[in-house]
């Protein structure tokens, strides 16, 4: 189906994204995790100052590209992930910062939406209204069209979450052909009923070449957009290794694949 009804939304409550279920215990633990968090602070405003460990630089971009606006997403001072109706998330240990961006009131803005929301909000910035365009399931396109505004444009998001997921933004992106080649504006993604989707933010690279990114997702429900720890290497955290012969990528709350990489 291309939509997204009310009793598919409950089913996928059930399920989640989520392919590692937590237990009771771990639950508890994370609502002891949730209450820390909330005095918690980020003491980086924006994505590009997200300090790099020793040896690397940022991967340079031209001012107007995507990868560039991506590294001036603000940042907020409180660290805590909260649901699209308020209530903070039950796991608060999957974040290193969470972006400064509206989540909506509605439980729409999740995995895949957060991924078309921040291409759409940059194309919005930049004007290039006629590239705003997303295909459902089906590959029925939703162009945003006039009048150019930031309430028609509100309004055109929530239809292409409602419409759109991860099924479908899988099948609309590109698959990129080297890891080794990963951008800021990339995304991990796995389409499906349910999957999962996280854009890659930021990538730096040492002078062998070798490479690290970032990461960020929303979630179900729907919430805040955040950057991920990385959960397989605190020394290296928030920043993953792009060079490591492993093709699984483990994240706080999902594990991917190389091949899962794509682009716009």
């Amino acid at each position: 189906m291309a939509f997204k009804p009310l009793l598919f939304f409950s089913l996928l409550l059930s399920l989640s994204c989520n392919n590692n279920a937590r237990s009771s215990p771990d639950k508890q633990k994370n609502i002891v995790n949730t209450q820390r968090n909330l005095d918690s602070k980020n003491p980086y405003q924006h994505i590009a100052a997200v300090p790099l460990p020793e040896g690397y630089q940022r991967v340079k971009a031209d001012s107007n590209s995507f990868t560039a606006w991506l590294k001036t997403i603000p940042l907020k001072e409180n660290k805590t992930v909260y649901l699209f109706d308020g209530r903070p998330k039950l796991n608060q240990q999957a974040q290193f910062a969470v972006m400064d961006i509206s989540t909506g009131d509605k439980n729409l803005q999740q995995c895949a939406d957060a991924v078309m929301r921040l291409r759409a909000e940059y194309l919005f910035a930049q004007q290039k209204f006629s590239s705003i365009i997303f295909t459902d399931n089906e590959k029925t396109s939703y162009l945003f069209q006039p009048p150019y505004t930031r309430t028609h444009f509100s309004g055109y998001l929530q239809q292409v979450f409602g419409m759109c997921g991860s099924a479908s933004l899988a099948k609309q992106l590109k698959p990129v052909d080297h890891f080794e080649n990963i951008m800021p504006g990339d995304v991990l993604i796995r389409g499906g009923f349910p999957g999962h989707a996280a854009i890659v933010m930021d990538v730096a690279a040492d002078s062998s070449g070798n490479k690290i990114f970032l990461l960020a997702q929303s979630y179900m429900p729907a919430q805040d957009i955040h950057v991920l720890v990385n959960p397989s290497n605190d020394s290296l955290s928030p920043w993953y290794s792009a060079n490591e012969e492993n093709e699984k990528i483990l994240t706080p709350e999902y594990l991917f694949y190389k091949k899962e990489l794509k682009q716009w």
